[in-house]
């Protein structure tokens, strides 16, 4: 008589390697090779170049190994070991590449920013050398490590080996930071970026943090803001104001000609007579940042410390009976414009001509789409919202990166030669100036296009445009690239923004503007957070929330009592 097949549930492989043995082994990879770009910040610091540095950062090493331990015990098993190291080797292969790429680091805003993007911004950061980092420091370690078996024991016996690996990573981490506190400290207080570069727990924590935000308000409808709101009485011979608010995307304050920039950036722009206010700061890093913040009546300060999400200037401004329209031409309004009407400039709306093929090509749109059938989407508001005045936001590419040669068209490309690739780092530093400035350039076409077409409207209103960017662009220096620092460190480069007004003879009358005041006004600083105030202003809507010492233009406007009764 044969004895039967013993059941493969009860048997355990007697072979094998332990799970926190490649527990192990994996933290000692992701805690050197694949936190390469936390080493070259260390070893970059004056405080790491003597002996006793160098031995804080072969310290700081092995913390970071004897953590990712601990966090990697908790899944040393048999069944989860290998998953989890997956996780967590791939997190810290993207996050290696593109903090070492472009200077960024990894927190909750830029996690936000990952999370939101669309197709087309996403398959501009694809590139070979991408692929090669996640090959090399993911692809190959664990198709390796699936090739290792993995010795199966008892669940108990292996949550004891565990926990007292865990316990005994916690105890020596204890004792490394306990001999290297003066260095530790002094590190995280003087160089604060540096604990957005430990890979992959920066994505994790970041991860969480968001987890923990989107909890942290209490869920329910937002808070309606400007119940009040009311449009003043119109003087004698006004006609209803059409603002048009172009958030620009990306754009440097010092790389416009208009601020001083020396090379011609704003040659159309220069002969409209539009004023530019030098000194302004952004509300974030990001689009997904600043943008909700600048729309916002809190300003950043206040954004930032909210217990409950409000509505925007574009409510106010739809509540006072004014039609309010947003269009869109990239990854969208960040939930700004999700009360008002909104389309995007890829599709041209209905009763206009289609989109030119030389506009819009593999799903992405020159900015100029934009101002494809504007006639026939302002024709589609109400016609009684219209009466009383319009408010067009459109949210262009801009100068969005790393691509930004795909930003101008070819006849718009003044400076050559141009960075063409999306590996920043390759590029001469006056390729990727060239290519910056080019997207400038055709912003600045757009732009003067778009002033053609509010002329060509003063019959039936009074004309104005402003342009905001949402926040600023590092272009190599320091070794950043692209934006999304948080706040408190980023480089003027990335919170230095245009703020750009032009305003017909008409609505310059109307208004009351005293244009000698306005020049002197915009060499004032000012931020993001006097857009709320400034277009209530203009507009002249009343509502509770306005505040005329945000009001950019208040103190230049000689009929303020009109404007806030």
């Amino acid at each position: 008589m044969r004895n039967p097949t013993p059941s493969p549930t009860l048997t355990r492989e007697p072979g094998g390697v332990s799970p926190l043995v490649l527990a192990a082994a994996a933290s000692v990879w992701i805690a050197l090779p694949a936190n390469w770009p936390l080493w070259q910040a260390l070893a970059r610091l004056p405080e790491t170049a003597s002996l006793r540095g160098a031995l804080f950062v072969a310290q700081f090493a092995l913390m970071l190994a004897l953590l990712l331990l601990a966090l990697l015990a908790g899944f040393a098993f048999a069944r989860s070991v290998k998953p989890a190291i997956a996780v967590f080797a791939l997190a810290a292969a993207f996050g290696a590449h593109f903090m070492g790429s472009y200077g960024v680091v990894i927190d909750s805003a830029m996690l936000t920013n990952v999370l939101q993007t669309n197709y087309g911004e996403a398959r501009d950061l694809l590139s070979f050398r991408l692929a090669a980092g996640l090959l090399l420091l993911a692809g190959l370690p664990l198709w390796a490590l699936w090739l290792v078996p993995v010795r199966r024991s008892k669940f108990a016996a292996q949550l004891g080996r565990n926990t007292l690996a865990a316990a005994a990573c916690v105890l020596a981490i204890a004792a490394l930071g306990l001999a290297s506190f003066a260095e530790l400290s002094a590190t995280m207080r003087n160089h604060k970026s540096i604990r957005f570069l430990i890979n992959p727990l920066n994505s994790f924590y970041a991860l969480g943090l968001l987890g923990y935000q989107a909890n942290a308000r209490p869920i329910g409808p937002l808070r309606a803001i400007g119940a009040d709101a009311r449009i003043a009485p119109p003087a004698p011979g006004t006609r209803p104001p059409l603002l048009v608010l172009v958030i620009g995307e990306t754009a440097r304050a010092d790389h416009f000609a208009l601020n001083g920039y020396s090379r011609p950036t704003n040659p159309e722009l220069a002969r409209h007579g539009v004023l530019s206010f030098s000194n302004v700061t952004s509300c974030g890093t990001s689009t997904a940042a600043s943008l909700p913040c600048m729309f916002s009546h809190l300003g950043r300060q206040g954004f930032e410390a909210r217990t409950h999400d409000s509505e925007n200037v574009l409510d106010v401004v739809q509540r006072a009976g004014m039609a309010v329209l947003w269009l869109d031409n990239q990854a969208g309004c960040k939930g700004v414009c999700a009360r008002v009407a909104n389309a995007h400039a890829h599709v041209a709306p209905p009763g206009a001509a289609p989109l030119p093929k030389a506009l819009c090509s593999d799903g992405e749109c020159f900015d100029e789409a934009l101002l494809h059938g504007l006639d026939e989407r302002i024709a589609a508001l109400p016609a009684e919202r219209r009466a009383r005045g319009v408010l067009l936001v459109l949210h262009p590419m801009g100068s969005h990166g790393p691509a930004y040669y795909k930003r101008s068209p070819a006849a718009a490309k003044r400076f050559l030669p141009e960075c063409t690739t999306n590996a920043l780092q390759q590029c001469s530093k006056e390729s990727l100036i060239n290519a910056y400035d080019n997207s400038i350039v055709y912003a600045d076409r757009v732009l003067a296009a778009l002033i053609g077409w509010l002329e060509r409207q003063s019959a039936r209103h009074d004309t104005s445009l402003f342009y905001v960017s949402d926040h600023g662009e590092s272009l190599g220096e320091n070794n950043l690239y692209l934006h999304g620092l948080p706040f408190a460190f980023a480089p003027r480069e990335q919170t230095h923004v245009p703020w750009l007004a032009w305003m017909s003879p008409a609505t310059q009358a109307t208004s009351d503007m005293r244009s000698h005041c306005l020049r002197e006004r915009s060499r004032e600083a000012i931020a993001h957070d006097h857009l709320f105030h400034t277009v209530l202003g203009h507009l002249r809507i009343h509502a509770s929330e306005y505040r005329p010492e945000l009001d950019a233009f208040s103190p230049c406007r000689m009929a303020v009592a009109a404007v806030v009764p």
